[in-house]
Formats: structure tokens, C-alpha cells, sequence
């Protein structure tokens, strides 16, 4: 599973001219699934993302966690984040997982958030999406979970 993940003072996900996610200050998530990932994995990713130190303390340093803060989050099923652009033109996306595989994993991964006691919002899975972000620093990290322990 891959995470990219945004500080942000407020964002919002829009499926056909309509907000159906929407936050303030927090997490933008996007989430890539790869084939073979796992619930455990999922675990692994949900808790290192809302634990990562990434809002300022009272001297401009990163030592606050969204969970810390009570930050809100918002999940975006992303799976061009699996994109191979090595070779050609147009990516290649053979890692991505199957669309079914790929939807259980995120609704988990969303669930495992939410069961932490932050508000999560999410987009639609599979839907073409517009998501707008108002990136605070701007703070952007990419979590890996073949970096990990997961």
C-alpha cells in the first residue's frame, strides 16, 4: 500500500459538481493499493499516518500527530499512485490491485481511522474526482508499506 499524505487547513473531494467529502484542518490521504496487500498492511499504514508528527508545536517544530491534534482526514482511493512510467509513454498499471480487492482494502484502511477516534470523510470509490486542498507548509510525505513493517 502506498500513502501519499498532505497537511492541510481545509479539503474537499467533488463528485459531479457536488462536495461529498469534506474537512478542515488535518490529513489529505491518498491511497494506493497494490496487488497482494494486506489487512495488515492496512493496520500498519492507518496508524502510521494519523501518529506521524507533522503539525507545528509552539516553537515551529514537528512534534503533534493528527491523532494528537484531533485532526480530520481525508481518504482518497488513488490507484494511479501504482502507475509504472518507466517504460513508453502511457503508464502501466499491472501492480494496481484488482477493483475489488482494492475497495475491501480501502474501506478497512478507512474503518481502522475512524475506529481511532478521528472524523474521517472519503470520495467515491472509482469515481472520477476533484479534489480541492489547501496544503499547509506545504507538508507532503509518501508512506510506503514495503518500507515497513507491514
Amino acid at each position: 500500500m502506498r500513502a501519499v499524505i498532505q497537511r492541510v487547513s481545509q479539503a474537499s473531494v467533488i463528485v459531479e459538481n457536488r462536495i461529498v467529502g469534506q474537512i478542515g484542518r488535518g490529513i489529505h490521504i491518498l491511497l494506493g493499493i497494490r496487488s497482494g496487500d494486506t489487512e495488515a498492511q492496512a493496520d500498519w499504514l492507518a496508524d502510521k499516518c494519523i501518529h506521524l508528527r507533522i503539525f507545528d508545536d509552539v516553537d515551529g517544530k514537528f512534534n503533534h500527530s493528527c491523532l494528537e491534534t484531533g485532526g480530520e482526514v481525508l481518504v482518497i482511493s488513488q490507484f494511479t499512485l501504482y502507475g509504472n512510467c518507466r517504460r513508453g509513454r502511457r503508464p502501466s498499471f499491472t501492480q494496481a490491485a484488482d477493483p475489488v480487492h482494492a475497495e475491501r482494502l480501502y474501506d478497512y484502511f478507512v474503518r481502522q481511522i475512524r475506529a481511532r477516534g478521528l472524523k474521517v470523510e472519503t470520495g467515491i470509490f472509482a469515481a472520477r474526482m476533484c479534489c480541492e486542498i489547501i496544503n499547509e507548509g506545504p507538508v507532503t510525505l509518501i508512506v510506503d508499506t514495503e518500507e515497513g513493517d507491514g
